[in-house]
Formats: structure tokens, C-alpha cells, sequence
């Protein structure tokens, strides 16, 4: 069963059959080699980046991929890679730090020593959206069960921050069946209608899209 948020029944009812008969014609598309990615193209309008701030981690039901992360921590961990204070001298060079984002998803500080993560890495992650956030990315205790139940929240959060008019993330698999991804689709959308200051009114569109696909546009009424 699908759940709506912000969305009424009837309109909630006819998106979702909407993605039904996308994901049914996305899946007659040319077999490939790998699992293809399920993106959502959320298209908007009546708004500026500038002016209209969004910004948000969404919990999605289904989790898309296990997200390779790591970890700024006073002690070294076995689960995860981790970076301790000993080691930020290694990461003098700026070309350094690049190399570091570029190899993870996501990154995890420990709150006893973000100020040293911000001053050494702020200047690369900042800009690639990889800064560790209160909203979901540090915590006060670098104990086994506060990290692997962080680790599990963000394996199952997408990150949306609108830089631009257009909004595109990852929101499943091929290999997922096609209510998981509706599921998952509703809820980042009813998230995303939230966030928005004019709601429905500043979304155009919405677009679905596998990896090599041409995406199918649906309108939303």
C-alpha cells in the first residue's frame, strides 16, 4: 500500500498509476549489461535556487545501494574507513582531499572533532554536498550501534538540494520491483511538495528515467 502525505487520495492514486505504466514502458527498453539506475527528474517552475531554499534528506522505504562511506573519528573503526585527527596532515594538498571525495559517497564526522573536519576538508566537500551534517551525517558517540544505525539511515536517505530548476536523483533499481520503486518515487515526491514554497504549483513535471533510457514525462494534473 502506497502512503500520501501531501497529496489527495485521488491525485495520489492517479500518480501512481502514472508511474505504473512509465516504469511498464521503460522496462520494454533495450536489455542491458547492468543493473540500470531508476531516476526521477523532478522539473519545476515559479521558482528561483537562489531565493527558495530546498534542502532536505529524505528516508526512502527501499533501500537503492549500499553507499560506500566514510568516517572522520577520534579511533579507528574496522567497519568503516576512517580518517582520525593523526591522520588530517596527509591532506594538506587540495588535490588530496578531491581524491578522497571522489572514492566516497557519503561522509561521517564524530561532533568532538568537526570543527578540525570543516577547517582541513570544508573547502572540498562544502561544495560537493558531502559536508557531514547535523541533519544526518555526525554523531556524539563513535560507539558500534549509534554508527551502524546511522550507517543504515543513510543507506536508506536520498540527499535533494535544489541548485537549479531541476531536480534528478537516483530513486531505485531495474532490479526492484515496480511497486518498491512507486514506493519510493511518492515518497521523496510527497517530501520534495512539502519543502516547496508553492507546493504543487511550482512543479511542471515529473520525469522517469532508467541509465540508458530516454525518460517518460508525466504530467501531473
Amino acid at each position: 500500500m502506497f502512503v500520501a502525505h501531501n497529496l489527495g487520495d485521488k491525485d495520489n492514486m492517479e500518480l501512481e498509476n502514472e508511474l505504473k505504466t512509465a516504469l511498464e514502458e521503460l522496462r520494454k527498453s533495450k536489455e542491458r549489461k547492468f543493473n540500470q539506475s531508476v531516476d526521477l527528474i523532478v522539473n519545476l517552475q515559479k521558482f528561483s535556487p537562489k531565493k527558495d531554499v530546498v534542502n532536505l534528506f529524505v528516508s526512502v522505504p527501499h533501500k537503492i545501494k549500499e553507499k560506500k562511506m566514510a568516517a572522520f573519528l577520534e579511533v579507528k573503526n574496522p567497519k568503516l574507513t576512517t580518517i582520525t585527527p593523526e591522520e588530517f596532515k596527509s591532506y594538506s594538498e587540495k588535490k588530496e582531499i578531491k581524491k578522497l571525495v571522489k572514492n566516497f559517497d557519503f561522509f561521517i564526522a564524530q561532533a568532538s572533532i568537526m570543527p578540525k573536519v570543516a577547517t582541513v576538508f570544508g573547502k572540498v566537500l562544502g561544495p560537493a554536498g558531502k559536508m557531514p551534517s547535523p541533519q544526518l551525517g555526525i554523531v556524539a558517540e563513535a560507539t558500534e550501534k549509534s554508527l551502524d544505525n546511522l550507517k543504515e539511515k543513510i543507506n536508506k536517505s536520498i540527499k535533494i538540494r535544489a541548485r537549479e530548476s531541476s531536480l534528478k536523483f537516483c530513486i531505485g533499481k531495474q532490479s526492484m520491483k515496480n511497486e518498491d520503486i512507486i514506493e519510493n518515487i511518492m515518497t521523496v515526491y510527497n517530501a520534495i511538495l512539502k519543502a516547496l514554497p508553492r507546493e504543487k504549483d511550482n512543479i511542471k513535471n515529473i520525469e522517469v528515467k532508467f541509465s540508458m533510457t530516454k525518460p517518460v514525462k508525466i504530467k501531473l494534473k
